[in-house]
C-alpha cells in the first residue's frame, strides 16, 4: 500500500523566546515493513543545529531558536510504500543491545497491577501469550482521550482503566518485560478508517520473539500492525520516541497545534 502523510506541528508564543532547543524524531527509515519513497522536513522560525542517528537508530534533528520569532512550525511529509508482514519486523539491529529492552523506566516500571495482569495470562507459547497480552491490555485499559497525560505511567493507566495508545503501549511493554521478553515503544502513523485528518500520531509496541525477531502489537486496536502503519521511531518508552521534545527559557506562554493527514 502507498500512503501519503503530512504532519504539521506549530508552537505559538505571546512573547519572544529567550532560548529554546527542540529535538525532532519525525523521519521514517526503510525497513522490512516499509520503503520510504519520498520525505521532506521544513522548519520555520528555528534553525537546525545538528542531525544524527541516536542509539535506537532514530533519525534525530536538533533545532534552536532565540529572539524575535513568535511562531515555530515544523512540517514533514511524503510517501511510503508499506508491506503487511503480519507484524513481524525481523532481527534486532542498531547500537542498543537487546538486553537493554528488558530495562524498566519510570513510565514502564511494573507494579502490582502489571504483575497481576501477567499472572492472568493463559499458558502457551511465548508468541501466544504476547497476543493474549495485547487483547488483555485492550480490555483492561479503555480507549478514552483526556484521562491521562504524557507523564502517566503504565501502572497508573492500568489502575485508571482508561487511556490512549501511548498508555496501551506502556502497559504492554511493562508486562512483556515482566515476562522476561525484550520490548520497545514505537511511534508512527496509522491510516484510520473513515478519516484522513488526525490530531496526533500513533503508538504501539514491539516484543522480541525467538525465531521471529521483533514483532509488533497494537493493543489500542487489538491487532498486529499491517500495511496501514508507518514506523518512525522506537525507544524504551514514549520519551525516547516522542516526535518533538525540548526545553525553553523565558516567560512566554505556549500554544500547540498539530495537524496530521494519512491517506492512501
Amino acid at each position: 500500500m502507498q500512503l501519503r502523510i503530512t504532519h504539521r506541528t506549530e508552537y505559538s508564543y505571546d512573547a519572544p523566546l529567550a532560548y529554546a532547543l527542540q529535538r525532532l524524531r519525525l523521519v521514517p527509515a526503510d525497513g522490512p515493513t516499509q520503503t520510504v519513497k519520498s520525505w521532506s522536513l521544513s522548519i520555520y522560525g528555528a534553525g537546525e543545529e545538528l542531525r544524527f542517528q541516536d542509539h535506537f537508530g532514530n533519525d534525530t534533528r536538533l533545532l534552536s531558536v532565540e529572539g524575535t520569532p513568535h511562531t515555530i512550525a515544523i512540517e514533514v511529509g511524503g510517501e511510503v510504500d508499506t508491506h503487511d508482514k503480519a507484524g513481524v519486523v525481523g532481527p534486532h539491529r542498531g547500537f542498543a543491545p537487546l538486553w537493554l529492552f528488558r530495562r524498566e523506566t519510570p513510565l514502564t516500571t511494573a507494579g502490582e497491577g502489571v504483575r497481576d495482569l501477567v499472572s492472568s495470562l493463559p499458558d502457551g507459547s511465548e508468541l501466544d501469550r504476547l497476543h493474549a497480552l495485547m487483547t488483555t491490555v485492550g480490555a483492561r485499559v479503555r480507549y478514552t482521550s483526556g484521562t491521562t497525560s504524557t507523564e502517566t505511567s503504565a501502572e497508573e493507566a492500568l489502575k485508571l482503566g482508561a487511556g490512549v495508545c501511548q498508555d496501551h503501549s506502556h502497559v504492554f511493554v511493562s508486562a512483556a518485560r515482566t515476562m522476561g521478553v525484550p520490548a520497545r515503544y514505537v511511534s508512527g502513523y496509522l491510516m484510520m478508517d473513515g478519516t484522513t485528518v488526525q490530531a496526533a500520531s500513533h503508538a504501539w509496541a514491539e516484543a522480541h520473539v525467538q525465531g521471529l525477531g521483533w514483532v509488533a502489537f497494537d493493543a489500542a486496536n487489538g491487532i498486529s500492525p499491517d500495511e496501514r502503519y508507518v514506523r518512525v521511531a522506537t525507544g524504551l518508552d514514549y520519551r525516547d520516541a516522542m516526535p518533538v521534545s525540548g526545553i525553553r527559557l523565558g516567560q512566554a506562554q505556549e500554544q500547540l497545534a498539530v495537524t496530521i493527514t494519512v491517506e492512501q
